[in-house]
C-alpha cells in the first residue's frame, strides 16, 4: 500500500509539474503565420511596426482616417490573429472610426512568445503609436493587457467583448478538475483594475458563451468604477460572428464614442 502510496504521490507531482511548464500553451493559441499586406485586406489600411520596451518590433494595421477622430486600438484574444479581426476593422471605419489592429508577440509572424507582461508591453507600444482620442476594445483576453493599461494610460473609452474577472476564474470554471489558483503563472485581474479606471465602459456578452459565462461578465461590469452600458447579445456564443462584428457591438462602440 505504501508502495502504491508513493507512485501515486509522484504521478500527481509529475502532473503538476507538466502542468506549470505548459500551461501558457493551453492559455495562448496564436496563429503565428505571417499576413498578408494591411491593404490587400483592408482597402487604405497600411502595415505598421510597433517597437515595444523590450526591443520587439510586432506587425500591426492601422486604418487611418474617420470622421469622428477617434481610433479604436483592438487587442484580441488568445486566438487567431488580426487577419480574424479584418471584419471588425472594416465595421468600425464605416462608423467613422480610424482602428489599429494589433498584433502580441508570437502572433501573425511577430517574434516572441506571450505572456501576460508581455503583452503588457505590446498594448502599451500600440498606445504609444496613436495620438488623439482613443477607445481601447479588449477582445475575451484582450481584456486584461488594456484594463491593465487604463489604468497607467486611461482611454477616452473602454469596450471589453466577453471579459472574464480573471484568468484564475476563467480557468476554474474551465477546468473545475485542476488547482489552477495555485498553478497559474498569468494572472489578468480585470475586475480588479477595472474598479479603478473611471472612464466611460461597455461590456458586451453573449447570453450562450459557454467560455466565459455570462455572470462572470457582468461581475466585471460590477467592477467598473466608471459608467457602465452592459450590452447582452442575446444567443451568441463566445466565438460567433455577432461578437465579432456584430450590429449590437458595433453600436456600443459608437455610443462610447458619443459620451466625449
Amino acid at each position: 500500500m505504501l508502495r502504491v502510496l508513493v507512485i501515486g504521490v509522484v504521478a500527481v507531482v509529475v502532473l503538476l509539474g507538466l502542468l506549470w511548464a505548459a500551461q501558457r500553451r493551453l492559455i495562448y493559441l496564436p496563429d503565428a503565420r505571417p499576413v498578408p499586406p494591411a491593404a490587400s485586406v483592408l482597402p487604405g489600411a497600411r502595415d505598421v511596426t510597433l517597437v515595444t520596451s523590450d526591443g520587439l518590433r510586432l506587425g500591426a494595421w492601422h486604418l487611418p482616417g474617420g470622421s469622428r477622430g477617434i481610433t479604436v486600438l483592438v487587442a484580441g484574444g488568445n486566438a487567431g490573429n488580426r487577419l480574424h479581426r479584418a471584419p471588425l476593422a472594416a465595421a468600425l471605419a464605416r462608423e467613422g472610426f480610424a482602428v489599429l489592429l494589433m498584433d502580441y508577440r508570437g502572433y501573425g509572424g511577430n517574434p516572441g512568445s506571450p505572456d501576460e507582461e508581455g503583452l503588457a508591453r505590446d498594448v502599451l507600444a500600440a498606445r504609444e503609436s496613436l495620438s488623439g482620442p482613443v477607445v481601447y476594445f479588449g477582445e475575451s483576453l484582450g481584456a486584461g493587457p488594456v484594463t491593465a493599461l487604463a489604468r497607467s494610460r486611461p482611454p477616452l473609452a473602454l469596450l471589453l467583448r466577453s471579459p472574464f474577472t480573471s484568468l484564475a476564474d476563467a480557468g476554474r470554471h474551465n477546468y473545475p478538475f485542476l488547482p489552477v489558483g495555485p498553478l497559474l503563472r498569468d494572472r489578468f485581474p480585470v475586475a480588479e483594475h477595472l474598479a479603478s479606471v473611471c472612464v466611460p465602459t461597455a461590456v458586451v456578452y453573449g447570453s450562450r458563451d459557454t467560455i466565459v459565462p455570462p455572470a462572470m461578465s457582468r461581475a466585471v461590469a460590477s467592477a467598473a468604477a466608471g459608467p457602465v452600458d452592459l450590452v447582452e447579445v442575446r444567443d451568441a456564443g463566445h466565438n460567433d460572428r455577432a461578437l465579432l462584428d456584430g450590429p449590437e457591438l458595433i453600436a456600443a462602440v459608437v455610443r462610447l464614442a458619443g459620451t466625449r
